[in-house]
């Protein structure tokens, strides 16, 4: 079987993880720290606060820029569902903006719209999270201008994205928002085993984050309330927080990866580039790139042409996997989730959107992809489409 998807680790990670166990702090000792400067270094940010989950660094994101009760919270339907769920955790509401037809990201387009809407009746978001889908950024310069215009918050669910590129700075640097959220699951470009990270400018942000992550606990003197003289206080809980901290395990795995992020960066868009020859006379259309960025290409996403194919997307899913290809799908658009329609959506909120969902199939993408086996996932798409 092929995944579409998996994680490449080599003697060093292993010897990072060895070493980290056979030490005196396996948690909160100094890997984790490590790491997140290597990350912010990397990224050219100033902070970056090392988390548990990419599913975390959002929940906290959104509680550090104020999201609450009452509040809007705005992002794209074609996610993993966290990008949304993120906003409920605060006891935020969520909302969609359809997608671009080239790019599958947020619609600057759309999103304008929908603000001018939302202006006159006063309900504009108070965040708005754009998701660099499959690893190419959103137009961040275009929705950053539209924050100034609205008075909204970005957050970037980066997600697939850490070493990708936006007008030739690497994503993450945060000039366009103020937060930026990487994961370092598994099938990600670089992994922890799980894990995620959120990177601002932001020192305010920063402290909160930092707080948020460890049950609003501080050990630093100067943030404590005063207490009686006699009494020993090396630590206090200032606010309601949450146990999200990163390992010194995982954060050894990471940083051993982050030595090897361009090479897993070389290997995927050599794997593309074959793709996109490969797949050039079949009825699909491969990922458009737009010239002014650079993805990190953590999916690799073919749209069918179904009109030319006489096969329906399910149809070719079914015969892909029957071959052994394990391709998979991304994504459902989450306001079709069960969940969300209880809400009240419902089938057609974003048309853009699902039309994608309906045409789209991710095929195999990861470094570790021998040329050989790639060809036999291309020979498995023709005979699925019939070519």
């Amino acid at each position: 079987m092929i995944p579409y998807s998996r994680q490449d680790i080599n003697q060093d990670d292993i010897d990072a993880v060895v070493d980290v166990l056979r030490s005196d702090f396996l948690t909160q000792g100094m890997v984790v720290p490590e790491f997140e400067r290597a990350v912010s270094s990397y990224c050219g940010v100033q902070h970056a606060v090392a988390v548990n989950s990419a599913t975390s660094a959002l929940h906290i994101a959104c509680l550090a820029l104020g999201a609450g009760k009452g509040d809007l919270v705005w992002t794209t339907p074609i996610t993993f569902v966290a990008s949304a769920n993120c906003a409920l955790y605060c006891g935020a509401t969520v909302d969609f903006v359809d997608i671009d037809p080239h790019t599958y990201n947020m619609s600057v387009g759309r999103l304008a719209e929908k603000l001018a809407s939302a202006a006159k009746t006063g309900r504009l978001p108070k965040v708005v999270i754009p998701v660099h889908l499959c690893g190419q950024s959103c137009d961040m310069e275009g929705i950053h201008a539209l924050s100034r215009q609205y008075g909204f918050r970005i957050i970037e669910d980066a997600s697939h994205a850490i070493s990708g590129r936006y007008k030739e700075e690497r994503i993450g640097n945060c000039r366009y928002s103020d937060i930026t959220v990487f994961s370092f699951h598994p099938v990600k470009i670089i992994t922890s085993g799980e894990g995620g990270m959120a990177l601002t400018n932001d020192a305010l942000l920063a402290k909160r984050l930092r707080l948020l992550r460890s049950h609003g606990i501080t050990s630093d003197a100067a943030e404590m309330q005063a207490r009686p003289p006699l009494e020993i206080w090396n630590y206090q809980q200032t606010g309601l927080g949450f146990n999200y901290r990163m390992t010194d395990i995982l954060a050894a795995l990471g940083l051993s990866q982050m030595r090897r992020i361009g090479e897993f960066l070389a290997r995927r868009h050599a794997i593309a580039s074959r793709y996109d020859e490969a797949l050039a006379n079949l009825p699909v259309v491969v990922p458009w790139q737009h010239p002014e960025s650079y993805s990190s290409y953590h999916l690799y996403v073919i749209r069918l042409k179904l009109g030319e194919i006489g096969r329906t997307q399910r149809e070719v899913y079914d015969a892909l996997r029957a071959a052994g290809v394990l391709v998979n799908l991304h994504y459902i658009p989450v306001y079709r989730q069960p969940y969300y329609e209880q809400m009240g959506f419902a089938v057609g909120y974003c048309p853009e959107a699902e039309r994608f969902y309906s045409e789209v199939i991710s095929i195999p993408m990861y470094p570790a992809l021998a040329e050989a086996i790639q060809e036999q996932v291309v020979l498995a798409i023709c005979g699925a489409l019939g070519a």
